[in-house]
């Protein structure tokens, strides 16, 4: 497969990756993210990541639909459409549920918004790999039960660079990272809500091998701390370079940590190991003793 060609500034975009603990309460979140995104482009921030279920937390399917579906929570949405153009920023909704149409199945998608600084969208993704997992300790979570699977990898031109989106679970599923930095993504986006135990254990090493597996940064802002659900996620909200370096670890404390990402660094990484040009077709077949 042919690497798609990229086109990016020379200079270093500056990024601020949001952490926060989400709610049950619409009203709160806001709040906490309006006073984020404002603080992040007060400090110069071109692009704003925000967490996975940025805008609402909560593990009632029903409770979910019910706010999705409000008039509040679409002034919710279309208030950060507007705070992007007033700001003249890119911000990204790491991801918020929507209702979808349709009466049979999950009626619900795990979606991520990129807004552009004119205030319209320029990229929307499903999150296409559904968190159903059975932890040791009893934790159990069946995320396929409650939303409908996205079909679609995004890839959104920004001028600055080319953005990959990717939620959450999706980082386990390096075949559409790879899929994502060869139709030209340079940054990949993991907004995410790690559960403390996956966070420890697998986390960090998995973002880094998705930036060396594609050469790309990834971007991945968490939810931290105890939520109102029960439920306990990891934090450490990180930018990692091409190289699988960790340029920034926000710890586990929510606040707005910033970022540089210099775009040429990508070709560098690429030119030095390219990986993604050498793609063979292979077969798996069972190994047969002889003899």
């Amino acid at each position: 497969m042919n690497v798609t060609e990229t086109k990016s500034e020379t200079a270093p975009l500056k990024i601020a990756l949001v952490q926060m603990t989400s709610s049950i309460t619409l009203d709160t979140n806001v709040k906490f993210l309006d006073d984020a995104v404002m603080e992040a482009a007060d400090q110069g921030a071109r692009y704003v990541l925000t967490p996975e279920n940025s805008l609402l937390m909560d593990l009632n399917a029903a409770r979910v639909e019910e706010v999705a579906s409000s008039e509040a929570y679409a002034a919710a949405l279309q208030h950060f459409f507007d705070l992007a153009d007033q700001l003249s920023i890119w911000l990204h909704i790491g991801s918020s549920p929507v209702v979808l149409p349709g009466e049979s199945g999950p009626r619900l998608a795990n979606r991520s918004f990129l807004i552009g600084p004119n205030g319209k969208l320029h990229g929307l993704y499903d999150k296409i790999h559904m968190f159903d997992v059975n932890l040791p300790g009893g934790e159990r979570y069946t995320e396929s039960a409650t939303y409908r699977p996205g079909t679609r990898s995004v890839v959104v031109d920004c001028g600055f660079g080319s953005i990959g989106l990717t939620v959450c679970y999706d980082l386990r599923f390096g075949a559409l990272y790879r899929r994502l930095a060869q139709a030209g993504a340079e940054m990949i986006s993991v907004p995410a809500a790690f559960t403390q135990y996956t966070g420890k254990a697998h986390w960090h090493i998995l973002l880094r091998a998705r930036a060396i597996e594609t050469g790309c940064f990834v971007a991945a802002s968490a939810q931290t701390g105890n939520h109102d659900t029960g439920r306990a996620t990891y934090g450490h909200s990180l930018l990692i370079s091409p190289w699988g370096e960790v340029l920034v670890d926000a710890g586990d404390e929510p606040g707005v940590y910033f970022g540089e990402v210099d775009f040429s660094q990508v070709k560098v990484a690429r030119n030095a190991v390219p990986s993604l040009t050498h793609d063979r077709a292979f077969e798996v077949d069972p190994f047969t003793a002889e003899g």
